[in-house]
């Protein structure tokens, strides 16, 4: 499954599935500070927990001096994938709040990480709930929000003789077309928002002689300015 961003009307009458959701376009950074404890937050658009593995040991390398790397991440259309980590904080003290923050924002695909630089001073359970909310709250104040839909690849065979009804059929959809290959055997894939797959495949199954195959995922698309599939 892979991850479009679009931007334009779409008719949604006929959609059962919902497969849209809200992330961040680039990474932002926000900062809170408390009796001398300084909370610097970042926001980061991700898409798997290697990314997210990968940002927190880049951060933990560029703030080593710092006493704490705290962060929370939810992923997929479907916000079923998350953590929260205290990172050496009381319990439920930095992850927590951090992660409802995303969660009030309603975002999905992102990674906020709160790195702390201890003041000298406590500042108990109340104040770290507040210092690490408060963080990671401006960070997201600072980012673009943007509309993702998920998708599913697929790559088309055919013969050279009913490329005019596969073309047809992309066209009338509006789906993007990439790694064709025309001659006797053509091919190509495309993408397909997920509450159109239905659409697409029965298209297929009744209206030209066409193989269809699912594409292992592949990263989200930026922001384009039609549903299209652009790799990064």
């Amino acid at each position: 499954m892979i991850l479009l961003t679009f931007d334009g009307d779409m008719d949604t009458t006929e959609n059962t599935i919902q497969d849209s959701f809200t992330s961040i376009a680039s990474h932002t950074e926000g900062l809170f500070k408390d009796n001398g404890s300084r909370f610097i937050a970042h926001a980061y658009p991700v898409e798997t927990e290697e990314e997210v593995k990968e940002i927190v040991e880049r951060l933990k390398k560029d703030y080593y001096d710092a006493r704490h790397h705290c962060y929370a991440y939810r992923l997929g259309y479907k916000k079923d994938i998350w953590r929260a980590n205290d990172d050496g904080e009381p319990s439920s003290s930095a992850g927590r709040p951090i992660l409802g923050q995303i969660d009030s924002n309603g975002l999905s695909d992102i990674l906020v990480v709160v790195v702390r630089y201890f003041g000298g001073i406590k500042l108990g359970i109340p104040g770290l709930i507040r210092a690490y909310k408060t963080s990671t709250a401006d960070a997201l104040a600072q980012a673009e929000f943007v509309e993702k839909i998920a998708a599913q690849r697929f790559l088309l065979n055919f013969d050279y003789e009913n490329m005019n009804q596969v073309m047809k059929i992309l066209k009338d959809m509006n789906l993007p077309q990439t790694n064709q290959n025309f001659g006797l055997s053509c091919s190509l894939e495309t993408s397909v928002r997920l509450s159109l797959v239905d659409d697409f495949l029965n298209k297929f199954d009744y209206s030209c002689h066409c193989t269809v195959k699912e594409i292992a995922p592949t990263p989200s698309a930026p922001p384009s300015d039609s549903l299209q599939q652009i790799e990064v």
